[in-house]
């Protein structure tokens, strides 16, 4: 049995700062990811929406291109384009990697190639290689699918199921492309520009997961025709992203404080699937949190869901009823546009 003050499980953007912020503050952190490194393979479209988050700090060695605008294509309409959009094409791999270099230099023990197989009810984590790890408290940063969350009871219930390919762009563009479509169900058609290339995918909900392949590749041909993005297909990546909103974020295990942080939390934007400043500062929040644990500090889970709450309440909220509304809905395009963050009906 290891012991340790806190345990992260993931290093994705969220856990990787989560393990940052505890041993900046004194405490023995180990951090679990089962990647063999940070990142890779990238599941994620790679935009950060300057509009919809938290600030993230540190993206400069990150970015790819920057974004001031979007167009949105509401069925086989001409574009409505959203001027004043302003955000960033990341290189996922590239920010996660500075991420675990933070965490390492900060003190924390990162490890790769490790899996969490389960968490007993008295807190203790078993690894997929048989190892057995014990922690005060436990900050649970591993994905819409947590094995953290399960422990406590607090489980992502709505998904989307995504696909998307890297395909070459043939010319420059400074604006994101989404595409609304009742072909796209429970969710929307992406083109991300990212300097040479362009994530090109899709989501919809998760009855539907097997028409996205032929959804994408109508999306793909129809853009080739249009002289916009190459024929071959450079990557080819997908996962899940959950839109139900913020799960509670806390939970004992006996004497062990656990807290989730990032899509293990529920903090994906439930329209637009962004999360990434959000498990950047849900991250750094729940080290923090988990570091005043360890050093007697009066802290709670309580206060730990509400600085949550604080942050990001009322947009999840506004987002889980718009697409609960659209979902409700026939996909006319009047509701396409009331369930996407382009237009005023949408803020009403």
């Amino acid at each position: 049995m290891e012991n340790t003050d806190i345990l992260v499980i993931g290093l994705g953007p969220a856990g990787a700062s989560a393990a940052a912020s505890a041993a900046r503050l004194g405490c023995r952190v180990v951090a679990l990811d089962r990647k063999r490194e940070p990142g890779v393979p990238v599941q994620c479209a790679e935009f950060v929406p300057a509009m919809l988050g938290v600030e993230v700090g540190g993206l400069a060695g990150s970015v790819r291109q920057r974004i001031d605008s979007m167009a949105t294509f509401v069925e086989d309409d001409a574009p409505d384009l959203k001027e004043g959009f302003p955000g960033h094409m990341l290189d996922r791999a590239r920010f996660d990697a500075a991420l675990v270099a933070e965490a390492g230099q900060a003190g924390a023990d990162c490890r790769f190639s490790v899996s969490t197989r389960s968490i007993s009810p008295k807190g203790v984590v078993r690894t997929g290689q048989g190892c057995l790890l014990r922690a005060r408290v436990i900050v649970g940063a591993d994905g819409p699918r947590s094995v953290a969350g399960k422990a406590i009871g607090s489980v992502n219930a709505e998904l989307v199921e995504t696909r998307q390919i890297t395909v070459a762009l043939c010319k420059p563009q400074a604006a994101t492309d989404i595409f609304l479509s009742a072909g796209i169900p429970g969710g929307y058609g992406w083109m991300f520009p990212k300097s040479e290339v362009a994530n090109l995918g899709a989501g919809v909900t998760p009855e539907h997961k097997m028409k996205l392949k032929r959804i994408v590749a109508r999306l793909h041909a129809t853009l080739i025709e249009e002289g916009r993005v190459g024929r071959d297909i450079l990557g080819l990546t997908g996962g899940a992203i959950p839109v139900g909103g913020m799960v509670k974020p806390y939970g004992f295990l006996e004497e062990t404080l656990l807290l989730l942080a990032g899509d293990a939390a529920g903090l994906a934007n439930p329209v637009t699937g962004a999360g990434i400043a959000a498990a950047v500062h849900s991250g750094r929040l729940a080290g923090e949190f988990a570091a005043h644990v360890i050093s007697g500090r009066e802290v709670s889970g309580e206060r730990y869901q509400e600085e949550l709450e604080d942050l990001f309440k009322a947009a999840l909220q506004r987002a889980v009823d718009r697409r609960r509304e659209l979902m409700r809905s026939s996909f006319e395009k009047a509701a396409l546009k009331r369930g996407w963050i382009a237009y005023p009906e949408y803020w009403t």
